[in-house]
């Protein structure tokens, strides 16, 4: 009865209200990115590359034929003026001194690459290493006392989570963006068909040039590397796709040490278990990864793992669906023994197998030194084999295994799993070809050298800095 007779009380239990309003509109509504991206921005980066490319006119005089004078020029070859091919995306800065991550296909071709800061700075920038199957790529500049960005624990983003993506998409230096986590572990192969990123879906609007730039937490911490859009306009009206940090710590981690990145490999062909194949396994649902095809002598082969077992854990890691087990068996270091449990004729089995090197760890052949430095040129070569040959249509050449960090091949561009079927104008027919004509080769000259990749033939210039 006193509240009813109080004025003062009314007064207070009024104002309480009132304030208690705001309070719950906050709570509701959307968080305040503005501290996010001020502390944040400063190391991102803007990334801008230079391709130089040459053509050639490739008509000639056809032999034994006399042309009128009047038509012979056009059958001169003659050299076009160089064009410069200009790109740009995204990256951040993850150490004070320097190292960059961006993602492969913004840096992939390149001639110069130059790293642009918030504040105007512009630094050149050297390829650490690349690794095309996760699309990352590590820089270095020559800059000391850098802002960094905090790598998030892995693991543990959640669907619906709050992400914040900075870059400059089309050129517009460091736009932000913002959305919400649509889903995790998506599986995209690659033109090869391979799969190892389990990727990060999201609604963030993602455009061209927002590519390898870092997809934040609400914690201001980064979470993954903004890589693909799927879209039918072009631009973010689609669905954008970041690699997980998860795989980004690793790969970083061994392009530093090693300037390249090895994988698992089980050696086996697999698909999808559907209802029928489950029932038929003795499996209660559909899952697991179905072994179609075995490499011969392949770390499953060897191992004792059969066709038509179902893979359904791989060490502590249930595999639900066959897309999981590419992420996992990729991530584990080659050599290490691990339990695996297969489904086979409806009964579980648990066998060891000791992982494999992706691409094979048993056929490499240093054109060099036995350090795997890779002889004159940094690179590490071998025979090619008739599958490949078959594959690409290839008569004779080698392969690249291995790329050593800032030689001469990295140089050029050159990477694991091109064929070189050219070197110096002299046709490379096999390993000992190749040694004889590296061992020859001039220092400080551009030489030419044509190579293959994913069947497709291109030339570039090397050059031995001595």
């Amino acid at each position: 009865m006193q509240l009813h007779n109080d004025p003062s009380r009314w007064c207070l239990l009024v104002a309480g209200l009132v304030l208690l309003v705001p309070l719950s509109q906050a709570r509701g509504g959307l968080p305040d990115f503005t501290d996010l991206i001020e502390q944040n921005s400063p190391a991102v980066v803007k990334i801008n590359t230079v391709e130089r490319s040459r053509a050639r006119n490739r008509i000639q005089i056809p032999q034994g034929q006399n042309i009128p004078d009047i038509f012979r020029h056009l059958f001169e070859p003659r050299n076009q003026p160089e064009r410069n091919l200009h790109s740009m995306g995204s990256g951040f800065v993850i150490s004070r001194d320097g190292y960059v991550l961006t993602n492969n296909h913004v840096i992939d071709g390149a001639d110069e690459i130059m790293v642009r800061m918030s504040d105007r700075r512009e630094f050149a920038a050297e390829v650490v290493g690349t690794d095309e199957r996760s699309d990352l790529a590590l820089l270095k500049i020559d800059a000391e006392d850098l802002p960094t960005l905090k790598f998030a624990q892995p693991d543990e983003l959640k669907v619906g989570e709050w992400v914040l993506a900075i870059g400059s998409p089309f050129g517009l230096d460091y736009s932000a963006s913002v959305g919400i986590v649509s889903a995790i572990g998506r599986s995209i192969p690659t033109d090869r068909q391979e799969n190892y990123v389990p990727f990060i879906q999201t609604d963030v609007a993602i455009n061209p040039g927002n590519s390898g730039g870092p997809l934040f937490n609400l914690d201001g911490e980064v979470v993954g590397i903004n890589s693909q859009i799927y879209t039918r306009s072009g631009g973010s009206i689609g669905l954008s796709f970041a690699i997980p940090i998860s795989v980004a710590k690793q790969v970083v981690a061994q392009l530093r040490e090693k300037g390249r990145v090895d994988r698992g490999w089980l050696g086996v062909v697999i698909q999808e278990v559907d209802r029928d194949l489950a029932s038929s396994f003795g499996l209660k649902k559909p899952m697991g990864a179905l072994i179609a095809e075995l490499r011969p002598d392949g770390p499953a082969d060897l191992a004792g793992l059969r066709v038509g077992d179902v893979i359904v854990r791989f060490g502590k890691t249930r595999i639900e669906s066959s897309s999981e087990l590419p992420h996992v068996v990729g991530r584990t270091a080659p050599g290490e023994s691990v339990p695996v449990t297969v489904m086979r004729e409806g009964k579980r089995q648990v066998i060891d197998v000791e992982v494999g090197t992706l691409g094979g760890d048993d056929a490499v052949a240093a054109a060099g030194d036995p350090n795997g430095a890779g002889g004159r040129l940094g690179m590490v070569v071998n025979d090619i084999d008739e599958r490949l040959k078959n594959a690409w249509r290839i008569s004779a050449g080698v392969v690249v295994e291995r790329v050593a960090p800032d030689s001469a091949a990295a140089r050029a561009g050159l990477r694991p799993g091109d064929v070189i079927a050219q070197l110096a104008f002299t046709d490379i027919d096999d390993l000992a070809t190749f040694n004889e004509v590296e061992a020859g080769l001039p220092a400080n000259e551009l030489l030419p050298i044509r190579f293959f990749r994913q069947g497709r033939p291109a030339f570039r210039t090397i050059i031995i800095k001595e």
